[in-house]
C-alpha cells in the first residue's frame, strides 16, 4: 500500500515539474536546474556505492578483525561520525593540498559524503548483524561452518532486511548533504539555484523547481528501498521455507 502512495506522490512531484516548465515564469530556469540536478544524481550514487562498501568493511573489521584493524575502524566510524560533513569536505578540499595531495572537486564530494554516510551506516550494518538471533549462530556452529561461511550464508542475508529502513533514511540524508559540494564550486542543484537566483532575483519560481526535483529524487530512493526490501524479505523466508 505503502508503495502505491508514494509512486503517487512522486507521479505527481513529476507531473507538477512537467506542468512548471512550460510557464513563462519556470521554463527559463529549467534546463540549468536539471543539468545541476544530474551532478547531484552523479554525486549521491557514486557517493552511496562507497557509503556501501566502507560501512561493510568497517563494520565487519569492528566486529571481527583483528586488534589493530578494529582500532582503525572504530577510528574511522568516530571521526567521521563525530564531525561535520562541511568540516570534512573543507579539510579534504582545502587541507590536503597542503600536504601535497591535490584532488579535483568533484571525487572530493564523492570521499567526503562516501566516507561520512558509510560512517553511520557502519553503525547500521553491525547492529543488523548483532541482531540476528543467537540460534542462527548456534545452527550455524552446529554445521561445522566457519566464520566467513556464516556471514555469507546465514547471518548477512538475514541482517540485510533490517539494514534497508536506515540505509535508506542514509541515502536520502546524502542527497540532501550534496547540497554542500556548491561550496567547493560544483555546479550542482544547489549551486546552479544560488546562480540564477543572484542573477535574476526570481527566488519563487527557482526555489520551488528545487523543492520539487529534490523531492522527486527522495522519493525514487524511498520507492527502490522499498521494492528492495520486500524483495530481501521474501528472498530470506523463502530462504527458511526451503
Amino acid at each position: 500500500m505503502w508503495i502505491r502512495v508514494l509512486a503517487a506522490m512522486l507521479a505527481a512531484t513529476l507531473t507538477a515539474i512537467v506542468i512548471l516548465s512550460f510557464q513563462d515564469s519556470f521554463k527559463v530556469f529549467v534546463p540549468g536546474l536539471l543539468q545541476g540536478a544530474w551532478l547531484t544524481i552523479q554525486i549521491a550514487v557514486l557517493g552511496a556505492l562507497l557509503a556501501v562498501v566502507m560501512a561493510l568493511t568497517a563494520a565487519l573489521a569492528k566486529l571481527y578483525g583483528p586488534l589493530p584493524l578494529r582500532w582503525l575502524a572504530v577510528t574511522y566510524i568516530e571521526i567521521f561520525r563525530g564531525t561535520s560533513a562541511l568540516v570534512q569536505l573543507f579539510w579534504l578540499y582545502f587541507v590536503l593540498p597542503q600536504f601535497g595531495v591535490f584532488m579535483d572537486a568533484f571525487p572530493v564530494a564523492v570521499l567526503a559524503l562516501g566516507l561520512n554516510i558509510g560512517a553511520y551506516g557502519a553503525e547500521v550494518v553491525r547492529g543488523a548483524i548483532r541482531a540476528v538471533p543467537k540460534g542462527q549462530w548456534e545452527a550455524s556452529t552446529a554445521l561445522n561452518m566457519t566464520r566467513a561461511q556464516m556471514l555469507r550464508r546465514i547471518i548477512l542475508p538475514q541482517a540485510f532486511v533490517a539494514m534497508i529502513p536506515p540505509w535508506g533514511n542514509l541515502f536520502i540524508e546524502l542527497v540532501k548533504s550534496t547540497s554542500l559540494v556548491s561550496l567547493i564550486t560544483l555546479a550542482d542543484l544547489t549551486f546552479k539555484a544560488q546562480q540564477m537566483n543572484q542573477a535574476t532575483l526570481q527566488t519563487v519560481p527557482i526555489f520551488t523547481l528545487v523543492l520539487l526535483l529534490y523531492l522527486a529524487i527522495s522519493l525514487t530512493i524511498t520507492i527502490c528501498m522499498r521494492f528492495t526490501e520486500g524483495w530481501a524479505a521474501k528472498g530470506v523466508l523463502h530462504g527458511k521455507a526451503s
